[in-house]
């Protein structure tokens, strides 16, 4: 199998996470993207990141109508901080032998892969793909580089299609009683508005 994983706060979930899982998978004709919520995002300062459990049922609010898509609660119940080495080590004890996995990152993480936890075990685990965006240039052998040897073929560019969404952008939108239609699926926006969530961030 080839499986991407989708990784992130989550806070919330929105469509552009949804359309660069969904051009990802298609592009490396994946056998599926695997989407997971992190419970203690390590290079994540906030203080106020909302509940794992919250976060993790928009994930699935999100994500359950494309049947290529699945959500994991691996790193929800995992104790300590999410790191990816560790999400990876216990996702090859889950998967069959064989299986490939492919870490899904925006092409500023993929800069910054290097000073990732474990990053040289990390790189020898996965391949890592880097999402970009139309016009956007990425130098992926200067990125394998800092890695030597085994880093070579590991990284790739995919090209996703441009859209302007972040989930702090949604946060302030409810904060001040704005509409967030179509920034995020229906289903989350109910589920944000029932809950509550956010507006007195």
């Amino acid at each position: 199998m080839k499986v991407g994983i989708m990784g992130g706060t989550f806070d919330p979930i929105h469509t552009g996470h949804l359309v660069t899982a969904e051009a990802v998978r298609d592009a490396l004709d994946l056998d599926e993207v695997l989407f997971i919520p992190s419970a203690r995002p390590p290079h994540k300062h906030r203080r106020d990141i909302t509940s794992p459990e919250h976060r993790l049922a928009m994930t699935v609010l999100a994500t359950c109508f494309n049947p290529k898509f699945r959500v994991s609660s691996i790193e929800i119940i995992r104790t300590g901080p999410s790191y990816a080495v560790d999400t990876i080590d216990a996702l090859k004890r889950e998967y069959e032998v064989g299986t490939e996995f492919y870490f899904i990152l925006g092409a500023d993480a993929a800069l910054e892969l290097a000073t990732w936890h474990n990053a040289h075990q990390l790189i020898e685990k996965c391949h890592f793909i880097a999402a970009t965006r139309e016009g956007t240039d990425i130098d992926i052998e200067a990125v394998e580089t800092q890695f030597g040897d085994i880093g070579r073929g590991r990284l790739q560019r995919v090209e996703t299609p441009k859209i302007e969404i972040s989930s702090t952008d949604i946060r302030d939108k409810l904060r001040r009683g704005r509409s967030i239609r179509y920034l995020v699926p229906d289903t989350v926006e109910a589920y944000i508005r029932k809950e509550q969530l956010y507006y007195d961030d």
